[in-house]
């Protein structure tokens, strides 16, 4: 939920998938693909990680980005721990710290391989969400690890989609909003469309606030000029 402090707008986006889909190394290389400053969203904090010996995430990593065009604007960026048996603090890591989550980016770990353990965590995302994805919560998906062999072929991915309702055909109002599907490699000699990602899940944020009022705008016209035109 959308939270107002010393005339400072706060988002919350949250990184959603299973274990070892490459969540903290997508916000690592974010972190450090924008610190210089010389795009859109900066971080303004040090990434915060509460993660185990082994590197997998414990608890939950944080970044705080800002917006270089409107300067009272923040995201507060989470991942979760996707280890199956931490479904509960995943559940909190959503609904409370901070705030409920603005939007969502559902990182898929491409190998074809995973494809029903995907699919396992996307019914969990959407049973925590009670039905508001794209309705009330952007999201939008990555296909992670393409440099891989034998991954996920989008149109696969989107047939899920459809067949759990969160797919929109062209005649439908909320078409608009369907998630964009990015095929995405965080490391960071092959980085590939983290930053664009993540540009595009922050923009539907704002749009989703100031056009549809925390739902999906779909009675005026959306441009998409700007991140965020508050």
């Amino acid at each position: 939920m959308v939270q107002y402090k010393d005339e400072n707008i706060f988002f919350k986006i949250v990184y959603y998938g299973m274990a070892a889909s490459g969540k903290t190394t997508i916000l690592e290389t974010l972190y450090n693909l924008t610190k210089e400053g010389k795009r859109e969203l900066i971080p303004v904090v040090e990434l915060q990680k509460i993660d185990k010996t082994s590197g997998a995430t414990l608890y939950f990593d944080r970044g705080i980005f800002q917006s270089t065009i409107k300067r009272k604007v923040y995201y507060r960026v989470y991942t979760v721990a996707g280890q199956k048996g931490f479904s509960s603090l995943r559940t909190k890591v959503f609904n409370k710290l901070d705030a409920d989550t603005d939007s969502v980016i559902f990182v898929v770990d491409s190998q074809v391989k995973y494809f029903e353990d995907n699919i396992e965590f996307l019914l969990e995302l959407k049973n925590i969400t009670k039905g508001r994805l794209i309705k009330k919560i952007p999201f939008i998906v990555m296909l992670n690890k393409v440099d891989l062999k034998d991954i996920i072929d989008p149109e696969d991915f989107i047939q899920i989609l459809k067949k759990e309702k969160l797919w929109y055909e062209p005649q439908h109002e909320l078409n608009l909003w369907n998630p964009l599907i990015y095929r995405t490699c965080a490391l960071p000699s092959q980085e590939k469309d983290i930053y664009r990602s993540f540009y595009e899940i922050a923009r539907r944020t704002g749009l989703y606030h100031i056009y549809g009022d925390g739902q999906a705008p779909v009675d005026k016209k959306i441009s998409d000029d700007s991140i965020l035109t508050l």
